[in-house]
């Protein structure tokens, strides 16, 4: 299966909410569409900002010393928490050999203090690096961040989502899942961007953009 019918997979055998928590969260996606968010990623031709984040062992990982070795392939997930970024990230990870066949870094990004991102790696097997953007500092920088609303918060608190002590601070901010290849020039090759969480790339379309 492709990710994406593994994602409508996993929502056709996810137990049933009740209706009104189910419509909550659909309208809270709706509204976030509908504030035009997506539009102010990185598009493909522009030029994608460096950037410097430490990976799960605390060391820094720098897009212009990747790029000078390749491509990178960056993908922002919002927490080890979301079935879906584990979803993402795992198939991500099976084509990892294609992406290096085609000399190009796969890196993910989250606002999860290290030792999560550690466990996500853990759970999921990854063997890419996984870093940490200490506030979302740079996904700001991207236009990705939103704040979840305070019924989101609710519902995720009785969900048993803990993202204050996932992300080490008490804003709600997350970023959206955004999937980049970034040329060796430095350029966006590809990029998909999306308000909606369950909606992701797949890892075959990105591997295309490589060629």
């Amino acid at each position: 299966m492709n990710l994406a019918q593994q994602i409508q997979a996993f929502k056709n055998n996810a137990p049933a909410k009740p209706a009104e928590v189910t419509q909550t969260m659909q309208q809270a996606t709706q509204d976030l569409i509908e504030t035009g968010i997506e539009n102010n990623a990185p598009k493909v031709g522009e030029l994608f900002p460096n950037f410097a984040l430490p990976n799960q062992n605390g060391d820094n990982v720098e897009l212009s010393t990747l790029l000078e070795q390749g491509s990178v392939v960056l993908s922002f997930y919002r927490g080890g928490w979301c079935p879906y970024c584990n979803l993402e990230l795992a198939a991500l990870q099976k084509k990892l050999p294609e992406f290096k066949a085609k000399n190009a870094h796969l890196v993910a990004i989250s606002p999860e203090q290290p030792d999560h991102s550690l466990s996500t790696i853990e759970k999921n097997e990854l063997a890419f690096p996984v870093l940490t953007d200490e506030g979302n500092a740079f996904a700001k920088k991207l236009g990705l961040v939103f704040t979840l609303p305070i019924e989101i918060q609710k519902l995720y608190a009785q969900f048993g989502i803990d993202v204050v002590a996932h992300n080490g601070d008490e804003t709600f901010e997350l970023p959206l899942p955004a999937t980049f290849v970034i040329g060796q020039d430095g350029n966006v090759q590809y990029a998909f961007v999306k308000a909606d969480y369950t909606q992701r790339a797949e890892p075959d379309d990105v591997l295309s953009a490589l060629n």
